[in-house]
């Protein structure tokens, strides 16, 4: 009997999402596309006939409203929903799936709309429901989270008795010819970007000031890149599943003018996420901001260069310390030629695609709410390399750094 597949959102990753289905449409079937704005989906739709010869469906849906949600999935009678939509909805659509007994994916943890800050908790907290209603919700199935946890799991799998410690290192060195622009949804970058920092190590959390900490790191393909320990998502979850870590970080490539942009944009006010009046009217000024910068989704005919994300792990094996690095590297224009986007939205709807398939196919299976570090990571690894994310491993000395002395 041939599958259903609902989409939710249509911005860049859902474009990528929805190119990559429509390209294994053999395990995806029927697929729809459904976003608030109908007519980017229509958008999207039409590139993918045009370009690989595939209709698919397209839906309005306000992803806020869960009884909404309920009435397209059970419109369409939907075998899995991959969310792509923003974080803040993820609560939203989580439940709708658990009222009608349908496998979720998303590619970024939950996030309220009011504070800055992202955490799993809400989501672990829907496990029994998802229990409950016999159904699989795979959180994070993007490339950090996503394929980075992917990677973990794989050295922890075939590298490792023991991994002591875990660099996870993001580098895009695309350019997009913009004075300023975001890669993905700028409420949701700028938030990120500007946050605390914060990493694990001995059992504990330690907080720094946002951009406090800093290293040179030499990415392979790409070279020498000024790199920023952040907070990102994907660490809760792997102090959890790693066995015998005592370290685990973020960093994030950015440039000199990004930072000067938007901390003159933080310092007027511009990055505050409460409601301020202006001229008789209420207007959220990060909102207002996202609305003046580039949208994400347009960067992809203009964007050069490269992308480098992967893991850098220390640890034991057989008794003897061992060192790692597992990379994956992404060409923008290859990306836009493939799905009319940039590398940041390919390299995050591609791997939310692989979870969806993994599951359809029954190679990943289970009742409940998952972290991809808890599943088997071979299938995701040869996945990968047949979806055009091809990895590398790069096995090292002991003490070998990439880090570059300044």
């Amino acid at each position: 009997m041939s599958k259903k597949t609902l989409i939710i959102g249509a911005g860049g990753v859902g474009n990528v999402v929805a190119f990559k289905c429509a390209m294994n449409v053999e395990v995806f079937g029927e697929i729809t596309l459904a976003s608030r704005t109908l007519r980017k989906c229509d958008a999207i739709a039409q590139n993918i006939e045009a370009k690989i010869a595939v209709k698919i469906a397209t839906a309005s849906v306000d992803a806020d409203i869960v009884p909404e949600l309920i009435a397209l999935i059970e419109r369409i009678d939907v075998d899995i929903v991959i969310n792509v939509a923003l974080p803040y909805q993820d609560l939203s659509i989580m439940d709708a799936c658990t009222h009608c007994g349908v496998d979720y994916v998303d590619t970024a943890n939950y996030e309220h709309p009011d504070t800055a800050k992202f955490e799993y908790k809400e989501q672990w907290e829907r496990n029994e429901a998802f229990e409950k209603a016999k159904i699989m919700g795979l959180l994070g199935s993007g490339f950090d989270p996503g394929v980075t946890n992917v990677f973990c799991a794989y050295a922890q799998k075939h590298y490792f008795d023991e991994i002591h410690s875990i660099d996870i290192l993001d580098c895009n060195a695309g350019e997009h010819g913009y004075a300023f622009a975001t890669n993905f949804n700028p409420e949701i970058n700028l938030r990120e970007v500007s946050a605390k920092g914060r990493y694990w190590e001995n059992g504990e959390w330690i907080e720094t000031e946002p951009m406090a900490i800093k290293q040179v790191w030499d990415y392979p393909e790409i070279g020498a890149k000024d790199s920023y320990l952040l907070y990102h998502e994907e660490m809760e979850s792997l102090v959890k599943h790693i066995k015998g870590l005592q370290r685990i970080r973020f960093f994030m490539t950015f440039g000199e003018s990004y930072l000067t942009h938007m901390k003159c944009l933080e310092n007027v006010g511009m990055l505050g996420i409460k409601e301020v009046e202006h001229k008789g009217m209420k207007i959220v000024p990060m909102e207002f901001l996202a609305t003046l910068l580039p949208d994400p989704a347009s960067l992809g005919e203009r964007t050069t260069g490269k992308t480098n994300i992967g893991i850098f792990a220390k640890g034991i094996k057989d008794g003897k310390e061992k060192t790692i690095y597992i990379y994956q590297v992404t060409q923008h224009e290859k990306c836009y030629e493939e799905v009319l986007s940039q590398g940041v939205s390919y390299t995050t709807g591609v791997p939310a695609m692989i979870g969806a398939k993994l599951i359809l196919e029954q190679k990943w299976q289970g009742k409940g709410v998952f972290n991809m570090e808890e599943l088997d990571p071979d299938p995701f690894m040869d996945e990968l390399m047949k979806q055009g994310l091809p990895w590398q491993v790069m096995e090292l000395e002991a003490h070998a750094h990439r880090r570059i002395d300044i």
